[in-house]
């Protein structure tokens, strides 16, 4: 069981009064674990920097499912890479747009330059990668 060290955060009114409202928003029981979530958060984001962190990511692509052999090159580089990718998900969005999610795991460099090759062929409209550590924090 891990052991709980309790400490004192002293905050202005003002300050206090807007995370109150924020960990309210969210969801939060409590104010410990808001402040929790905040500083794995800011760890886990910390971490990242190094290239070689362990991580695990996901891709989102949005393309046009009629672009020439874009489906097939996004295969063809998950096959090629098929120690990184954990999963796949296709998603018809509209009878042009497809959703397209793949999820990878190794260290934060190799995803990103993955993502980098996925999001910049021809044919992708809009992408985004979202990394986090996975290494304790």
């Amino acid at each position: 069981m891990e052991q709980i060290e309790r400490i004192g955060v002293s905050l202005d009114k003002k300050l206090l009064s807007m995370f109150d409202k924020l960990i309210a928003k969210k969801g939060y029981p409590n104010r410990s674990e808001a402040i929790r979530d905040l500083i794995r958060r800011q760890l886990s984001g910390d971490q990242l920097q190094d290239p070689k962190a362990q991580a695990v990511g996901a891709v989102f692509l949005v393309y046009d499912h009629d672009s020439t052999k874009l489906m097939q090159k996004l295969t063809d580089l998950q096959h090629s890479h098929i120690l990184h990718t954990i999963s796949s998900m296709h998603i018809h969005m509209d009878e042009h747009n497809c959703l397209e999610v793949i999820v990878l795991r190794g260290q934060a460099g190799e995803i990103n330059k993955m993502a980098d090759s996925l999001l910049s062929m021809k044919g992708v409209k809009l992408g985004r990668t979202n990394l986090l550590a996975t290494e304790p924090t």
